[in-house]
């Protein structure tokens, strides 16, 4: 790839409309599960994967989870998507309607949402 298909793709990428979207994390070792909400639900895993890697993850459950136990017990599923003609206005609020009954369902801790 040279330098100009490099920067196109960064500009591509870059520009891409946010997916918002539901997503879990279950440890298989212990049972236990996380809800959380995102508007890169795409790449959030990535993002989650590398904190926790590194020590430094905003949800101090989960590092304790991930510290105690592999990196294999680890799941991450995405639940739900928002349709990206949904309102922008509602977006937060609908996502954490869904958050409640994705947490109610698999019996999982609601994340918060940043």
């Amino acid at each position: 790839m040279d330098r100009q298909d490099r920067r196109a793709a960064v500009a591509a990428y870059k520009e891409r409309p946010p997916a918002w979207g539901l997503f879990v994390i279950q440890c298989t070792a212990t049972g236990q599960a996380w809800v959380g909400c995102s508007r890169h639900i795409d790449s959030q895993k990535n993002g989650l994967w590398f904190a926790l890697k590194q020590g430094s993850s905003p949800f101090a459950d989960i590092q304790k989870a991930w510290a105690a136990c592999d990196e294999a017990d680890f799941r991450f599923e995405e639940l739900d998507r928002l349709a990206a003609d949904h309102p922008p206005v509602s977006r937060v609020d609908e996502l954490r309607r869904r958050q409640a009954l994705w947490s109610a369902r698999l019996q999982a801790e609601a994340l918060p949402f940043a």
